[in-house]
């Protein structure tokens, strides 16, 4: 069901909450082997089937993404997509969208 050695996609653009948020749902689609539109944003990581090593691996590819160090239990913390992007755009400091040029 899982992936294995599935490398972490690097965002497209500038970092922000949307990219940000977006890169959650097509980095656990690619996990689950699913289609990024049925990935419900509210539903629990757990839901997903997500165990303690590939939750420990999302945790290490979104720091690569983030380029912070985080905590392996942060998707235990903030258990769905939602939840977790809004933290990270608080904690990071996010802009909702990038700004115009």
């Amino acid at each position: 069901m899982f992936r294995r050695g599935k490398k972490a996609q690097p965002l497209d653009g500038p970092l922000t909450t949307e990219s940000l948020r977006r890169w959650l749902i097509e980095h656990l689609a690619a996990r689950i082997d699913a289609d990024p539109a049925g990935i419900d944003t509210g539903k629990s990581f757990d839901s997903y089937g997500l165990d303690s090593r590939v939750v420990v691996q999302v945790s290490g590819a979104l720091e690569k993404v983030v380029e912070a160090r985080l905590s392996p239990g942060l998707l235990y913390e903030h258990p769905s997509i939602d939840d977790l992007s809004a933290h990270l755009a608080q904690e990071l400091h996010l802009a909702e969208e990038p700004e115009e040029s």
